[in-house]
């Protein structure tokens, strides 16, 4: 009897890895040609992402200059599928032919600490290759991950980020697992930059504008005191750079709901100040403001 998940996972599989045997140039110049086709033909994400970037630049930036704008965002975006391609034929030992790590004394100052370390990340350039990252460094390194309803997608997701040894942590019922794994002085991974439901987060400013923001890493760096380091991977050429920031100061009052927003406001910060160094490599496709203040009540429940 036919499984139809397990062809479709193979189907997938077969996809990337003949993605993966065109030369980088040539899947560079196939990247930009597709990214202007789905610019043309998809009307909702490209009004979401000029929405998103009249938002947020608007007083910066006249309207033809957010449209090229959103048209490299396109081209970026359609890259990365031909870059996961690529990376399932990349072995350990061309890693620093491909991938550059700027900061990493900050990484190294922050491990010596003792207490494990919380990356703060975002989806910038392309951050399914920042595994890559975690195996030059030679530490042991976990994602905070929402599976996909599409078993197939998460199953080529969860191999990709595994393959170089990255181990990843479900985001339902995850504080038990992210607590022993900064015990055991392991790092952990945490996306944070999209929208989230009120109950999930608290409302802090996002590019002038707030934005219900996840509150679990403010929660876990307060609980734990484990340093938070900001880590994103952005493309360069054909190439990627990975930046670890100087670490995020940990606001503790003993006000907990106070110093809940006013971390969350600060990883938010250093997201919004990394996306206008590359606004053309955030995925601006997102809703990120998509729950409103309003909804919050009763305000900051805990889940």
């Amino acid at each position: 009897m036919f499984d139809l998940q397990e062809i479709t996972y193979k189907v997938i599989a077969s996809l990337l890895k003949l993605l993966g045997l065109i030369p980088r140039k040539t899947a560079f110049k196939l990247g930009n040609f597709i990214g202007r086709i789905l610019f043309i033909i998809d009307r909702k994400h490209r009004k979401i992402a000029i929405d998103n970037l009249t938002r947020s630049f608007g007083r910066e930036k006249s309207s033809h200059e957010i449209k090229i704008l959103v048209r490299r965002v396109f081209n970026n975006l359609s890259q990365i599928l031909f870059e996961i391609g690529w990376s399932l034929r990349l072995e350990s030992k061309d890693f620093s032919k491909h991938f550059f790590i700027d900061g990493l004394s900050n990484f190294q100052a922050a491990f010596e600490k003792g207490k494990g370390v919380l990356f703060l990340t975002a989806h910038v350039g392309n951050w399914e290759l920042l595994p890559v990252i975690g195996a030059m460094t030679g530490r042991n390194i976990n994602i905070l991950f929402r599976p996909l309803d599409f078993l197939p997608l998460n199953t080529i997701f969860i191999n990709t980020r595994t393959r170089f040894g990255a181990k990843l942590i479900p985001t339902r019922h995850s504080m038990r697992k992210i607590l022993s794994r900064l015990k055991k002085g392991e790092g952990v991974v945490i996306l944070m930059d999209q929208n989230v439901d009120w109950y999930e987060g608290v409302f802090v400013d996002f590019f002038g504008e707030r934005a219900c923001t996840n509150k679990g890493l403010a929660r876990m760096a307060l609980k734990t005191e484990a340093p938070v380091i900001p880590v994103f991977l952005v493309r360069e050429g054909l190439g990627f750079k990975a930046e670890f920031c100087h670490e995020v100061p940990l606001i503790k009052t003993g006000d907990k709901t106070r110093d809940i927003e006013e971390n969350t406001r600060q990883y938010n910060k250093v997201i919004e100040d990394f996306i206008r160094q590359h606004p053309d490599q955030w995925f601006w496709v997102h809703q990120r403001w998509k729950t409103k203040p309003y909804c919050q009540w009763p305000r900051n429940k805990e889940k």
